[in-house]
């Protein structure tokens, strides 16, 4: 067993591995671990791309998107998000399988490693918005993504609704 399986859970879909991340509470508010260099989900610290935060609404979907070449590493520092994944690899072992998981604290404070090639879509179930921290091994490319409507025939999943947005005025 090599350091990735000793350290992390993986996940039932293929290369998706779960580590479980540190929080350390203070009087004044949490210090919450992110990357470190030694982490066994950090195999591109020789091509880092980019760190980026994406807000998601509460009860807002966002989905789907798949990179061709683009690996990921997803956390969740604040509010709660519904994570679907999607292999559609041709030579996978895991081919056609959904795996539905949650990240955020505090009882689902991990770093969640997204090879390329899987279709994703994420939604905030709770109470509040909920902030996605991505961590890709290169820059963002347009060009090297495609998108599908959350509503599609192509992936065997459907967000469950949501209560319409209160109007304002």
């Amino acid at each position: 067993m090599g350091a990735l399986e000793e350290v992390c859970e993986a996940l039932p879909i293929e290369g998706v591995f779960c580590q479980k991340l540190l929080e350390i509470p203070t009087p004044n508010g949490s210090v919450l671990h992110f990357l470190r260099a030694e982490y066994p989900l950090m195999p591109y610290r020789e091509h880092f791309g980019e760190i980026y935060f994406s807000e998601v609404i509460a009860g807002e979907v966002k989905a789907w998107k798949r990179h061709i070449r683009q690996n990921q590493l997803f956390a969740v520092p604040s509010g709660l998000l519904r994570l679907v994944l999607y292999d559609v690899r041709p030579n996978s072992p895991s081919r056609h399988m959904v795996h539905e998981l949650f990240l955020g604290r505090p009882d689902h404070y991990n770093l969640v490693r997204i090879p390329a090639g899987i279709w994703y879509g994420f939604s905030a179930p709770g109470p509040k918005d909920a902030l996605l921290c991505n961590a890709a091994d290169i820059p963002h490319d347009p060009a090297e993504s495609e998108r599908l409507p959350e509503k599609t025939e192509l992936i065997p999943y459907a967000f469950p609704e949501h209560a319409p947005k209160k109007q304002m005025g």
